[in-house]
């Protein structure tokens, strides 16, 4: 199928592309690499009088190390994320999350924000940004501001965003230290979204206590989530006598609203969810112990 017809605008600064945004109202669309956007017009699952391309906005592109973190400009694309030496060195979890962002097609062209920004549950990039506690900048004619991590996601592809707002930018913090990170995601084929999946961060002090943990889950939900619980109970603890099943297991717990579709039961995915959080707390505590004090 093909899309239905639209007026397309190419502003030349971010301040008139939400300016555009403003004034054409909810028949008015963002579109930057257009990777998840396009399928939907092609299948009229969606519908907007105007497509506003920011996808050469120069402002909007770029990977810096800020004060102690890494800021990458939401058009920035995701091919270029999983490729620099700043991400792999700064935010290694981004880095590995990155292959399992559909395929390399995909990743040539979609972008950071346009995945952020589209807060979809089994994304990758929505749940690096929640679990590491990134900052999200965001523009409207109103001007900036910046959202916390945690009160980005809202619900079903849905943000905090409001509709006259653009990511224009993220900012993520590094981690210094004994660090270990680890991805883990079961699909059914390669490049498909995630049944369910885990992220984890990891910080071991001099006596090999866990000093710092994240765990991101994706998949499990309307929108990707910590897992709370586990972070709680391993903080403090000797990593030696923490079983990475009982991790994974208490990385379900309290998550009462886990879907059940074509793709899975929740029994099901609760299953999976605990196993890929399993296998990333080792792989991460590995890493971490690697470092040696």
């Amino acid at each position: 199928m093909k899309p239905a017809s639209f007026a397309y605008h190419r502003p030349d600064t971010t301040d008139e592309a939400v300016g555009l945004l403003a004034e054409l109202g909810e028949d008015a669309k963002l579109i930057a690499g257009g990777q998840s956007l396009v399928p939907m017009l092609s299948m009229r699952l969606a519908y907007f009088d105007h497509l506003i391309d920011i996808s050469r906005l120069r402002e909007l592109q770029g990977i810096e190390r800020r004060g102690d973190g890494v800021w990458i400009g939401a058009g920035t694309t995701e091919a270029r994320v999983g490729a620099d030496p700043i991400v792999r060195q700064g935010v290694p979890l981004l880095a590995r999350a990155t292959p399992f962002v559909g395929h390399f097609q995909i990743r040539n062209r979609g972008t950071l924000g346009g995945s952020i920004a589209h807060a979809d549950a089994a994304g990758e990039y929505p749940a690096v940004a929640l679990t590491l506690d990134a900052v999200l900048e965001v523009a409207s004619p109103r001007g900036r501001r910046e959202i916390a991590g945690a009160d980005f996601f809202v619900g079903l592809w849905e943000t905090a965003m409001g509709p006259d707002e653009a990511l224009t930018g993220v900012r993520f913090p590094s981690w210094h230290g004994r660090c270990g990170f680890a991805v883990h995601e079961f699909a059914r084929r390669h490049g498909d979204f995630a049944i369910a999946g885990a992220l984890v961060a990891v910080q071991l002090d001099d006596g090999d206590r866990v000093s710092r943990a994240a765990i991101g889950l994706l998949g499990l939900g309307a929108t990707p989530r910590r897992a709370a619980a586990a972070e709680a109970a391993v903080l403090g603890e000797p990593v030696g006598g923490l079983d990475p099943r009982d991790v994974g297991r208490t990385a379900m717990s309290g998550l009462d609203d886990i879907p059940t579709d074509l793709q899975g039961s929740a029994p099901y995915r609760t299953q999976v969810g605990a196993a890929m959080a399993a296998r990333a707390w080792t792989q991460a505590v590995q890493e971490a112990q690697a470092h040696h004090a």
